[in-house]
């Protein structure tokens, strides 16, 4: 009877570890299809990319198909040239920080005035903050390039009004500094109803039992704010700074429209911009695809370490 045990009992065994088996293996089943699509039309362009990264392409390639592959040649070119050390690499790290930095904290501001306010109002400035979010970059993109035109601009007739400047002499475009300052006001508008949208909703599910509490024990609002809701919603904070540091560090309509972000200004491009450059108005592909590849690695290298900062602080929370 012992030897008749022992079998059943291996035999049932397997067929509850091929039951687990199938359990688990019935979501990927369910996910094939979209992971199909996803790897068609994102995993082949990038890997196509990281190809095209390594190789000497340009216009003589793409009618003959060959490949001419020179290796590390075109990353050399890239890390070697001050150009991007001086100029690109700044304009970009320095340009997408001060943009995530001012999202999140004016998203903040946005998501903690909408609490407070009644039913109507709110629902009057959420619509107006999502009309903002619902606008086109490119459309955004003019209607700043107009407010800031150097003759019939709001900011220079205004300006002009009261003395300050002289139009025709001055062109907020045409300085690295005012030109990054206008992609800052345009990136920031259109980016913090996001933030400001998805914070809300997170302040919602905050039990008011635990501000009431800090508030009888005489925490102000600072304390109310640094003590009980960032770390309440840390997981949120998380999620809309590194999807904004995404956006904004691969920024690319709001600066190539404006005027000199195109090329005809070098000192304002950023990576996005530059790579385009090479590869669409130079012909030089693989040139192109290794400073797209070199953004992409800055990407991974900054959202890998921002999210474990923020695991190891909650850990020690």
């Amino acid at each position: 009877m012992a030897t008749e045990t022992g079998p059943a009992a291996r035999a049932a065994a397997a067929r509850r570890a091929r039951a687990a088996r199938a359990r688990a293996l019935r979501p990927w089943l369910l996910l094939a299809p979209a992971l199909g699509v996803l790897a068609v039309l994102l995993f082949w362009p990038l890997a196509r990319v990281v190809l095209l990264s390594f190789q000497d392409y340009g216009l003589r390639q793409i009618n003959t198909g060959e490949s001419n592959y020179t290796g590390l040649d075109n990353y050399r070119s890239i890390l070697g040239d001050s150009f991007l050390w001086t100029t690109v690499l700044p304009n970009t790290v320095l340009f997408a920080l001060s943009c995530v930095l001012l999202t999140v904290v004016l998203g903040t501001l946005v998501a903690l005035l909408l609490r407070r306010l009644g039913r109507g109002w709110r629902l009057v400035c959420a619509t107006a903050i999502m009309t903002a979010w619902a606008m086109p970059a490119v459309t955004g993109t003019y209607v700043w390039i107009w407010i800031f035109d150097p003759l019939n601009g709001v900011v220079s007739g205004g300006l002009d009004a009261v003395g300050a400047i002289e139009p025709r002499e001055t062109n907020w475009f045409t300085d690295r500094w005012s030109f990054y300052a206008i992609a800052t006001l345009n990136v920031v508008h259109h980016g913090f109803p996001f933030v400001a949208i998805t914070v809300y909703a997170a302040l919602l599910t905050i039990p008011r039992e635990l501000p009431e509490a800090a508030l009888m024990d005489g925490a102000n609002a600072w304390q109310r704010f640094w003590r009980i809701t960032v770390p309440t919603i840390r997981p949120v904070f998380l999620v809309v700074t590194i999807l904004s540091t995404i956006w904004d560090f691969k920024v690319f309509a709001q600066i190539y429209l404006m005027p000199g972000g195109a090329g005809a200004n070098p000192d304002v491009l950023n990576l996005g911009v530059w790579s385009y450059i090479q590869s669409f108005s130079r012909n030089e592909y693989g040139m192109g695809s290794a400073i797209a590849v070199l953004l992409t690695l800055l990407l991974l290298a900054i959202t890998v370490g921002y999210v474990k900062a923020l695991s190891r602080e909650g850990e020690q929370l």
